[in-house]
């Protein structure tokens, strides 16, 4: 995964357990988003870790993007 240049990614998709997921936004160096009908993937990188929550119905886009980002930060906090 490019995480410094997520757009990198738009072109080509992300694939993760032989799905590919179209990517949507990023942050760079930090955190990709992607989505597969109404599934998804949010991926945030920390200094150790790479964290990577896959969802699907009923979950949605932003409650995966919260709990993933928020376990990242909190890993980023303890210098993970």
């Amino acid at each position: 995964m490019n995480f410094e240049i997520p757009g990198t990614l738009a072109p080509t998709g992300l694939h993760l357990r032989g799905t590919k997921y179209m990517v949507i936004q990023g942050e760079p160096g930090s955190v990709i988003r992607g989505n597969k009908g109404a599934g998804g993937v949010t991926a945030k990188k920390t200094s150790q870790a790479l964290i990577i929550g896959i969802y699907d119905e009923p979950m949605t886009p932003g409650q995966c993007n919260m709990v993933v980002e928020k376990i990242g930060d909190y890993l980023i906090e303890m210098g993970l």
